[in-house]
């Protein structure tokens, strides 16, 4: 029964709106105390800026950066409450991480032009793990509201020649809208997307892991991009045009009744034959 209503949660999850998704989850909780682990770590919530004082650079908080009460800044490697035996990425992957968050920093303003990105990875037996987080809220305009948020998780096993690597990714983005314009009324369009995929890469200088993993999150981001335009605003499109006709109602009955006699014509011509 518990694996059945998980089921159901989760298929619920993913139906209501992704700008709600701490209050239906909090919800959830409450209807069913057994779940509250599991919706937990199946259910991806938005994501939330905390600011690095020490750099002074705003980064995205996660369960991935998290020790406790404490979130792990990727800009100076400090927890926030101080923590001194939190979780560490080994050396060589945090020399990787800087490098990482540098790349999709810049990655970030070319196809955001704002927002937050933040890149965390950790240690693995055969390779090692990571994630990609990018936030980008709308102006603050009163009429249009908005956000998207996107979270790629990465495993990289590495092969014992050193020469190949097998990547393994996993991406969730989460988009909603909100207009509120005296035309057309208030109007909220929301959904999410998770999608993964797999290969195999070389590594070497000059293709490093970098440089495939970013490959890859571009490759996914305008996957989902595509994905959500076709089925949240194409559909969307579809169903306004259905009900609203921009053609008058007169006109239309002219052009009914021309098709019907076109159609009677047809006809007698083919009975004639």
């Amino acid at each position: 029964m518990t694996e059945q209503q998980l089921d159901c949660a989760l298929d619920l999850m993913r139906r209501l709106p992704p700008q709600q998704i701490e209050k239906n989850l909090s919800d959830l909780i409450d209807l069913v105390p057994s779940l509250c682990e599991d919706l937990l770590s199946s259910v991806d919530q938005p994501l939330k800026i905390a600011r690095d004082k020490s750099v002074g650079k705003d980064y995205l908080l996660c369960d991935y950066n998290r020790d406790g009460d404490s979130y792990r800044s990727p800009w100076s490697n400090n927890y926030d409450p101080p923590l001194d035996d939190g979780a560490m990425p080994s050396e060589r992957l945090r020399r990787l991480e800087v490098d990482a968050n540098s790349a999709f920093d810049q990655y970030r303003e070319m196809y955001f032009e704002g927002g937050v990105s933040s890149v965390y990875l950790w240690d693995l037996e055969h390779g090692f793990a990571g994630v990609i987080l990018i936030k980008k809220a709308g102006d603050g305009s009163k009429k249009i509201k908005g956000c998207w948020d996107s979270i790629h998780v990465v495993e990289v096993q590495e092969k014992q020649s050193g020469k190949n690597a097998h990547y393994k990714l996993t991406s969730t983005a989460m988009l909603w809208l909100q207009t509120n314009k005296s035309g057309s009324g208030t109007m909220n369009l929301g959904g999410s997307l998770t999608r993964q995929n797999e290969q195999d890469s070389p590594v070497s200088d000059a293709n490093p892991h970098i440089a495939n993993i970013g490959k890859m999150v571009e490759e996914m981001e305008n996957k989902i991009r595509n994905t959500l335009n076709e089925i949240y605003f194409g559909k969307t499109k579809d169903i306004v045009n259905g009900l609203r006709s921009t053609t008058e109602v007169q006109d239309q009955k002219t052009k009914a009744a021309l098709q019907s006699d076109l159609a009677s014509a047809l006809l007698k011509r083919q009975a004639k034959n």
